[in-house]
């Protein structure tokens, strides 16, 4: 199944997909409202702010699994973000990334290993995966990996569309 082809819903409950964002790098994270690494919302919406017209967006996807760093609702998620960080980029409904009702989406990505060549379960909030243009992921990035980090910089670059 293309990651392209997986139903998905906005934070605000409309239906969507990543076709929605054919032909751009994507990175896709699963954000909490009140964990340790909430602060990264900042370096995430600088990359967006940097790179988004060259093809490229953040894709915040909210996961309440870890430690419960998630609780709100969307329109509390929604607030919280761009009140507190100025989020300008998408975000999805609250979905699971582990699990027995880990969500399709996440049952794909999690199939990606990292560059330890680690792949399964999501790690903890703030795990980013960098799909391609063309729909195929190019990359998984741990949770405490800054969102500019040279080396997460340097990715995003290398697979922003021509």
């Amino acid at each position: 199944m293309s990651l392209y082809d997986i139903p998905l819903r906005t934070l605000d409950g409309q239906a969507t997909s990543l076709a929605d964002y054919k032909g751009k790098a994507l990175l896709l994270v699963n954000v909490a409202s009140k964990c340790g690494l909430t602060p990264q919302y900042a370096g995430l919406e600088r990359l967006q702010q940097r790179y988004a017209d060259r093809g490229f967006t953040v894709l915040g996807v909210p996961c309440n699994q870890f430690m419960g760093q998630e609780p709100g609702t969307a329109e509390e998620i929604q607030t919280f973000c761009s009140t507190t960080y100025g989020v300008s980029f998408p975000l999805f409904e609250k979905l699971d990334v582990n699990g027995d009702d880990r969500h399709p989406l996440y049952t794909e990505l999690t199939k990606a290993a990292d560059a330890e060549g680690t792949a399964g379960d999501v790690a903890w909030n703030f795990e980013k995966f960098l799909i391609t243009p063309d729909g195929t992921v190019a990359a998984r990035i741990r949770p405490r990996t800054e969102p500019e980090a040279p080396e997460l910089v340097a990715l995003i670059e290398a697979n922003l569309p021509a």
